[in-house]
């Protein structure tokens, strides 16, 4: 029977470095299944032009000082391919099935580059697996369900990809998840429950994913939540009063509806990003909001404008249905620069109490226009508003009758 032509010049290779370790006293480590394994990697992956990653990459030698890969005793424990240095060009090609044969790996990474093809299902036989991070590449076709079988994942990114299908559930019942960045695909179906009661970091935005998030789907462990740019759905108010670690929400470009909960206002957040809804009802915090940005434009959201909104940095209410007058702690807070952006416009309301002669701060803006009233105070307001100042006097009868 005739050897293969590829996998003789391995084993040549591998002699060669056995050979070498013996005739010149190194210490060889690495496990014969690890190297053949590390071979058939560099065999599907090269360089782009201007990277050199795999320049220390010579099999005559000690895979163990290779670029990238980090041993443990006699096995590869950590693989990180391609120059993780800002501004470095990656590589190219695939990832080889092989990388399943490193079973005592507990991280694999990739920089960002241009490897293509489908991630191979061959990963999930590493057990050891604590850290999985392949994102910015071309990676295409669906997650393998059979990732669920690595019980010792913290983090999964497979974020700025190709990827398809839906999120398996299998990976939800991983018991320690920590971090899972699937952001930037093109991933369809429902949320999963995650029934990690560790996992901090759930980033899901910018794909194609539909229908209702259940309330017990997601653990009170979260602290940053990001689902903007889906088709997701109805209403959220009961997942989300259960969500009090938050210090990061966006749930913006979605058709979310219902009521947005008053104990959100209290949540440790610095930037909420609730826009480009269906969310409706009145809106109001029990208390003075301390969250410097909160962002709720273009809902369904009516009511009068809580003066609970006065302490917030920026605050985008535009395209709502509010109603009523500004309430007056919104001018003093202008008048001395707390308020940065206050935009109002496209809502229903009758009145404003300043000064038309005031200056607004220059590093406050205002918007006013298309409401129920000639603004009392000229300012410029972002192009999308439109020109229209004022709304026509039947739209303002109607929505008061």
């Amino acid at each position: 029977m005739t050897m293969h032509p590829l996998r003789s010049c391995f084993s040549v290779l591998f002699v060669v470095y056995l050979l070498q370790c013996r005739l010149f006293f190194v210490h060889c480590i690495l496990d014969p299944l690890d190297f053949l394994a590390l071979q058939s990697v560099r065999k599907s992956l090269d360089d782009m032009p201007g990277s050199n990653f795999f320049a220390s990459w010579d099999f005559t030698s000690d895979p163990c000082n290779f670029a990238g890969v980090y041993c443990e005793s006699d096995r590869v424990i950590a693989l990180n391919l391609g120059d993780p240095r800002a501004g470095s060009p990656g590589l190219i090609g695939r990832l080889d099935p092989a990388i399943g044969k490193l079973s005592s790996l507990t991280e694999l990474s990739v920089v960002p580059g241009r490897i293509m093809g489908s991630l191979p299902q061959s990963i999930s036989q590493l057990n050891d697996l604590r850290f999985l991070a392949i994102s910015r590449n071309f990676l295409s076709g669906g997650i393998p369900a059979t990732l669920g079988q690595l019980r010792n994942l913290k983090t999964l990114d497979l974020s700025y990809n190709q990827l398809t299908g839906d999120i398996p559930r299998s990976i939800g019942t991983i018991p320690g998840l920590s971090n899972v960045i699937l952001s930037h695909n093109r991933i369809s179906g429902s949320v999963p429950p995650f029934l990690s009661e560790t996992l901090t970091r759930l980033e899901l935005k910018h794909n194609e994913l539909s229908g209702s998030i259940s309330p017990t789907s997601l653990p009170p462990s979260l602290q940053y939540l990001s689902l903007s740019w889906n088709r997701l759905s109805g209403p959220v108010d009961l997942l989300l009063i259960r969500l009090d670690r938050l210090n990061y929400l966006d749930l913006s470009m979605n058709q979310f509806s219902g009521c947005i909960p008053s104990r959100i206002f209290t949540f440790p957040i610095t930037n909420l990003q609730l826009q480009r809804n269906s969310f409706s009802g009145p809106v109001q915090p029990g208390g003075e909001v301390a969250i410097p940005t909160v962002d709720l434009s273009y809902n369904r959201l009516s009511g009068e404008v809580s003066p609970m909104f006065s302490t917030v940095q920026n605050l985008y209410l535009n395209n709502n249905r509010f109603i009523g007058q500004v309430p007056g702690s919104f001018v003093d807070r202008l008048m001395d620069a707390s308020i940065q952006v206050l935009y109002l416009q496209h809502n229903y309301l009758t009145g404003m109490q300043i000064n038309p002669t005031v200056e607004i701060p220059l590093s406050s803006s205002l918007c006013l226009q298309y409401n129920c009233m000639v603004p009392p105070i000229q300012t410029p307001c972002p192009l999308k508003a439109g020109k229209q100042r004022t709304r026509p006097t039947a739209q303002c009868n109607e929505w008061r009758g």
